[in-house]
This record gives C-alpha cells, sequence and structure tokens, in this order.
C-alpha cells in the first residue's frame, strides 16, 4: 500500500475562481464602526458630561469608556480567530494573527486602565484610600470575584503572548494557554450583565452588546466547533501510508470519503488531529504537499520537536479529525503567465502542491528551493518528475546560509540579490511569485524579489513560525 500511494501521480486541476471579498470588506468596516458605537453609546449615556464634572467622576467615566472598549476589542479577537472562511480566504492567516494580536494587547492595556481608573474614581468619591477601595469592589460588586479572576487568566494569556515568553513554549502549551483567554472572556460577561451601567442603563446597549456577544459565541459555535466536527464525519479521514521523504520529514497519504469535495485549493492548510492517544486533542497545522485526489490527499511534516514527530510513528488506519482548510497561498493570485516559487526546508509542501495544479506551460515555472544540505532535500524524485513532464525548472541551493539576513546559500555571498534573481529566473520582474518559509529567510527573499523588480502586488507568502 505505502509504494502504491507514494507513487501516485499527482492531478493537475484547474483553479477555479475566487470568492468575492465585498462580504469580508464589509465585515472589517462593521469591526471598526463596533468601536464608534461603543463610543457613542457610553456618550449617550452622560458620559462626556461626567467626565468633565469632576476628578473622581471623570476617572471614573473613563474607566467604563476603558472597560467598554476592551470589551469590544475582545469579541473582534473572539471572531476575527474563529476563522470564518471568508474572512481567511480575504485577508489570510498572517494578517488575521497580526490583527488578533494588536487588537488583543490594545484590549488588555484598555483594560488595566479600566481597572486603575475605576478603582481611584470610585475611591475619590467615598474617599478610601485606593487599595481598600479595590478590595470592597472585587468582595461588594456582583460578578467582581468573577471578573477578578478573568483579569487573572488573561494577564497569563497576554505574557505568555509575548515574543521573548512564546519562544520558550512548546507549540502545545502556549496554545493550551492561550484557550484560557475564551474563558477569561465568559468570567468577565458577569460582571459587565449585572453593574455595568453601560449595559443595564439602556436599552439601546443592551441590544448591542446582547448582539456582540451572540455573534462572537456563534463564530466560535460555527467555525471552529460545528463545521470541522461536521466535515470529520462526512469524510472520515484516516491515515493511508506514512513515507519517509528526508531526514526529519515525513508525508502522510490520508484517505476518506469524497474527498474531492471538501473546499481545499492547492497551497492551503487544516489543522489535524490524530486520534492515536494521548495528545490527540492538540491540533497541527499541516499544509497540503498534493491537492484531493479521488479519495487520497497529503501532508508532509517536519519534526520541530513541538508533537510533530508523532507523525512519523502513525499506523495506517488511524483516524483523523480536520479543521480548515485556511491559507490564502492558493492559485487565485496567478496571473496566468510565468510563476517562480522560493521554498525554504518544509516551506516546499505547499508548493509542491500549487506545481501539480496550475496549468503552466513548459518553462513557465521556477522552483528556487533552499535546503542546509543535499539530505534534507524532500521529494527529489517528485520534482525531477515535475521537469520532465510539466517544464518545471528547478533549482536546488544548498549550503550554510550567507549570513542573515540571506536566502542564499554562503557561495554565493557577494552575488547581489538582484543579479543572483535574475540568473535563476530571467524574466522574474514578470512572473508572480510565491513564497514559503520561516520569517527571516521569507522577508530576506521578499526583499531580493523587490531588488529583481517584483512589485509587492504580484508577491504572495505563507509564513509558517507560530
Amino acid at each position: 500500500m505505502s509504494a502504491a500511494v507514494a507513487e501516485r501521480p499527482a492531478p493537475v486541476r484547474l483553479v477555479p475562481p475566487g470568492a468575492p471579498g465585498w462580504w469580508a470588506d464589509v465585515a472589517g468596516v462593521a469591526a471598526a464602526l463596533s468601536l464608534l458605537v461603543v463610543t457613542a453609546l457610553w456618550t449617550a449615556d452622560r458620559g462626556v458630561q461626567e467626565l468633565l464634572s469632576g476628578v473622581a467622576t471623570g476617572l471614573t467615566s473613563a474607566g467604563r469608556l476603558t472597560g467598554l472598549l476592551s470589551a469590544d476589542l475582545m469579541l473582534i479577537q473572539v471572531v476575527l480567530m474563529a476563522r470564518v472562511p471568508l474572512v481567511e480566504r480575504r485577508f489570510g492567516q498572517d494578517r488575521i494573527a497580526r490583527w488578533h494580536r494588536l487588537a488583543g494587547f490594545a484590549s488588555f492595556h484598555l483594560l488595566l486602565a479600566h481597572v486603575a481608573l475605576t478603582t481611584i474614581g470610585y475611591a475619590g468619591t467615598a474617599r478610601e484610600d485606593v487599595v481598600t477601595q479595590f478590595w470592597l469592589l472585587v468582595t461588594g460588586y456582583p460578578g467582581m470575584l468573577l471578573a477578578t479572576a478573568a483579569l487573572g487568566l488573561l494577564v497569563l494569556v497576554v505574557v505568555t503572548s509575548v515574543r521573548a515568553a512564546r519562544r520558550r513554549l512548546r507549540y502545545e502549551s502556549w496554545h493550551l494557554l492561550h484557550l484560557y483567554a475564551y474563558l477569561g472572556i465568559a468570567l468577565a460577561l458577569p460582571h459587565q450583565l449585572w453593574t455595568g451601567a453601560d449595559f443595564v442603563a439602556s436599552p439601546a446597549a443592551r441590544a448591542y452588546w446582547w448582539t456582540a456577544y451572540l455573534l462572537a459565541l456563534g463564530s466560535v459555535l460555527v467555525f471552529r466547533l460545528g463545521l470541522p466536527a461536521w466535515r470529520s464525519l462526512r469524510h472520515r479521514v484516516e491515515v493511508a501510508a506514512v513515507v519517509p521523504e528526508a531526514p526529519g520529514v515525513t508525508s502522510v497519504w490520508l484517505r476518506g470519503r469524497d474527498l474531492h469535495r471538501l473546499p481545499v485549493r492547492a497551497g492551503q492548510f487544516f489543522s489535524w488531529r490524530f486520534l492515536d492517544g494521548p495528545g490527540w486533542s492538540r491540533a497541527h497545522p499541516y499544509s497540503l504537499s498534493a491537492p484531493p485526489s479521488g479519495d487520497l490527499m497529503r501532508i508532509t511534516v517536519k519534526d520541530l520537536g513541538d508533537g510533530s514527530a508523532r507523525v512519523a510513528a502513525l499506523r495506517p488506519g488511524t483516524r483523523v479529525l480536520l479543521e480548515g482548510p485556511y491559507g490564502r497561498l492558493t492559485g487565485e493570485h496567478w496571473r496566468g503567465g510565468g510563476i517562480t516559487m522560493f521554498a525554504c526546508g518544509v516551506g516546499v509542501t505547499p508548493l509542491l502542491a500549487l506545481l501539480w495544479e496550475l496549468p503552466y506551460a513548459p518553462g513557465q515555472a521556477v522552483l528556487l528551493y533552499r535546503a542546509r544540505t543535499e539530505e534534507e532535500i524532500a521529494f527529489r524524485a517528485e520534482l525531477d518528475r515535475l521537469a520532465a513532464e510539466r517544464g518545471v525548472v528547478v533549482h536546488h541551493l544548498v549550503g550554510p546560509r550567507a549570513g542573515r539576513p540571506a536566502w542564499l546559500p554562503a557561495y554565493a555571498e557577494g552575488v547581489p540579490d538582484a543579479e543572483a534573481l535574475r540568473r535563476l529566473s530571467p524574466d522574474i520582474a514578470d512572473h508572480d511569485v510565491f513564497l514559503c518559509g520561516p520569517d527571516g529567510w521569507v522577508d530576506a527573499a521578499r526583499a531580493a524579489t523587490r531588488a529583481a523588480g517584483v512589485p509587492d502586488e504580484h508577491t504572495h507568502h505563507e509564513r509558517f513560525a507560530w
């Protein structure tokens, strides 16, 4: 079975047009408008008058506003990471993750400001010291103990999201801690319902906040839980074969029912859960290295020590849960002419699927494949077949990197980026460029394409840092 699956040729499929982006653009505008609505509701509830009516009252009113804006940004975060398909396809994981991060830190700082301003404002009105007033708020107001627990959880999530801390955590640990943000938001809700003046005093405010909370909850239930569960049940995916590709690199062929009906394109990825024992509940994002063909599809995984090592030990017949597809490194960006692809290490995975899918002419596609050693080059036989059958020009860029930042091996040190690219892909200035690899390498390759005259709008990339 393993050999038969491993040699099964990947299909060439015409790429259907992408979904229109107007819906996602409207969603983006709605997210920005929600902050204006929150501010307008605070203003309608005498927020500005109270802000100007004295120091203590003004601090309390400012605390109300910062708390409301913080709550709104938290809900925007939830919707951003609910992986709504139209939003995912329009903006891509990179941009959504960046917005999620910015909204998260902004929300957290506004939350701290809410706690500080409200406590100081109440202390000034009651003529209490700040510590005593904080204790009275926590112990004497409905929902405040839960809100304090929510604050503690959100502090934990934010601290572990700082880049320096995140690098020290295994992916599984970071992902598990990050899920506490959902619990934190849920624990904060009773405080807003029971004591929030802007919630209980205004029918318009109640209508807005109930709508916002239900929209966020519905997004999670439908797109993070319901849709993946339905697709997993419908397609009944299981492991068909496990094939070593290079040291530390393994391909997994997956079979299932009606896989051709999955709304997936070459270049996209799923989050996978392999039901093979402890740790099955933690999802890992892996790209397709071959698009679905009949009842089979393929992913390729590099052992990075974050749970990916277990993939090599999977057994045929292991059931699989899938969530996705995600990502926008797809053929819908291709304008129909030449293509230059940059791959570093396991970043070749989605690009390989694209090379099989796109209907380019012989000689129109160039692959620049970066690897540290000859042994680390994966899919050598398949790349040779692409060169022979599809006319792909493959350049293996093997060896230590020429310093950092650099995308070329050390033997090319001293050659200007633009000159090196024109030697490897003479018509690159007119090509669509696809890149996939680690952050620093992608940044160096993007700088090289700019130097070679490729407009940014013709460059498409996917990063696999978390």
